[in-house]
Formats: C-alpha cells, structure tokens, sequence
C-alpha cells in the first residue's frame, strides 16, 4: 500500500492458449494491403511474434465491441471498463508469445506450420446487397503463452479477485486477438 491510501498492487500473469491465434495487423491506410503473414506483430527486431498490450486493454476495457466486462459483468460493465483503462498498467508494450518458455520466431513458426493461413469469406452488407469479402489471415496454432505483468490500483469497480474473473471467464468467452470469440480463447497459468 502506497503511503497517500492508494491500493497499488502488481501481479505476474501467464495466459495459456486454448484455441489459436488470429491477427490482422493493419498496415497503417486503406489502400496498402499487406501479405497475409505481414499481418502479425512482431518485436523490434522483425524477429518473433507479440502481442500489443493495447489488445489486453483492449480485452478489459473496451467499450464499443465485446470485451471481458460487457461478457462477464452485463449490465453495468462500462464503469469496469473504465477502471480498467485508468486503473490497469501494462509494464511491456509489446508481449513476447512463447511456446514452452520460448520466444515464437515468425520463420521458425512457419517452417514448423503453426502459422498458417485461415482463409474465410464474410458477406458485407453494401445497401441491400450482401457482397463477398474474402479474407486471409495468419493463424497460431497451440501451444501458445503470454506472460506479462500489470499494474493496478484497486478502487470501487476494481479489485483483484474481480480483474482475475475478467481474465478466467474472459479467456473463455473472450479471447485475444482479431475474431475474439472464436480464436485466441486462453486459461490463466499463472498468476502472482
């Protein structure tokens, strides 16, 4: 406990992947379309895959699409969502993804097939018209983990038994990544 009654506290966490994976890193405008394997996020380097920790945020705190809060909590969740943005830090910008312990290289994941392509068709509504929208997107497959650590300050709407919910129930309902729900679904490994 801080000195002024703030209840700062910081908790390691390691999510487990159950289902894979999907990204679809924007390129940044509309009219530059990247290759499909383009799509991920990676570190720096170029070298292994990550995850932004605005997509955790993201998974806490939005608002305008599905989020942990609005999944879990049901009426009511905005104010969740709330206290998660200005509540809950993430220390790294961008989440290394391992596998066993070890960072996930985006040449190794390919040469090895757990990344792959997911190819879809959605139909997008232009007037009364519903139009094909092919999509290809990257996939990774399981195992996957992200270990990262947060930091909140507990208040009225937050505390830590609660945020642990968003994450377990979250994790199942949820998920990380594009097409949440259905990919990126994840179980708590480890939390202290």
């Amino acid at each position: 406990m801080a000195s002024n009654g703030i209840r700062k506290k910081t908790i390691k966490i390691t999510l487990v992947g159950t289902t894979p994976i999907m990204f679809d890193r924007y390129s940044g405008n509309n009219q530059e379309q990247l290759e499909v394997m383009d799509k991920v996020y990676l570190d720096q380097e170029g070298t292994h895959l990550v995850l932004p920790s605005t997509n955790i945020l993201s998974f806490l705190s939005a608002t305008n699409t599905e989020s942990a809060p609005s999944r879990v909590i049901g009426r009511g969740y905005k104010k969740v969502c709330k206290a998660c943005q200005s509540f809950v830090v993430l220390k790294e910008l961008d989440i290394p993804f391992t596998k066993q312990g070890k960072k996930i290289k985006r040449e190794e994941a390919i040469s090895d097939g757990s990344l792959n392509v997911h190819s879809a068709v959605a139909r997008i509504m232009k007037g009364s018209l519903a139009v094909p929208n092919p999509k290809e997107r990257p996939i990774l497959s399981c195992p996957w983990e992200l270990c990262f650590t947060i930091d909140f300050v507990e208040t009225p709407e937050l505390n830590e038994v609660l945020l642990k919910k968003l994450f377990d129930y979250g994790g199942i309902a949820i998920g990380l990544g594009t097409f949440r729900g259905v990919f990126g679904k994840f179980v708590i490994g480890e939390w202290e």
